[in-house]
């Protein structure tokens, strides 16, 4: 019992070492491109350490081709992240082949909307990556 016991209270303040060692901001991983309705689908898997999540988040977005030139610059609305919980959001770019697609970059916030944050909290904290041969940068 007293090892039951004993396990739960390590595991518990495990728990709270690395909740505290979470650091307040937006994730955002790039985790497939996909051809789909003439062009290039996009998606995204965001998480936050923001204790109340965030409402809105929108990102200005630029896409480069496997050249290094500009493809287009739009802005990418990843609505509500939930604290605690991932957020898969999809975007689809008519006319653009998935093929031609080198890096994406993310240009900036436009729109950080949560609870008890600064605005720019979430330029901040933002970190990025991909699951795939195309890059995502900030």
């Amino acid at each position: 019992m007293r090892t039951v016991v004993l396990v739960a209270m390590l595991l518990g303040a495990a728990s709270m070492a690395q909740a505290q060692n979470q650091t307040p901001g937006l994730s955002i991983e790039l985790n497939t491109v996909a051809e789909a309705n003439g062009g290039c689908q996009l998606t995204f898997v965001a998480n936050t350490g923001f204790e109340n999540g965030v409402e809105k988040a929108v990102f200005e977005t630029v896409l480069f081709d496997k050249t290094g030139a500009v493809n287009c610059l739009t802005l990418f609305d990843f609505d509500a992240i939930p604290a605690g919980r991932p957020r898969v959001r999809q975007f689809v770019l008519p006319e653009l082949a998935c093929a031609d697609l080198g890096q994406i970059l993310i240009n900036g916030v436009n729109t950080c909307e949560a609870p008890g944050i600064e605005s720019d909290a979430c330029a901040a904290g933002l970190s990025v990556s991909s699951r795939i041969n195309v890059e995502l940068i900030v």
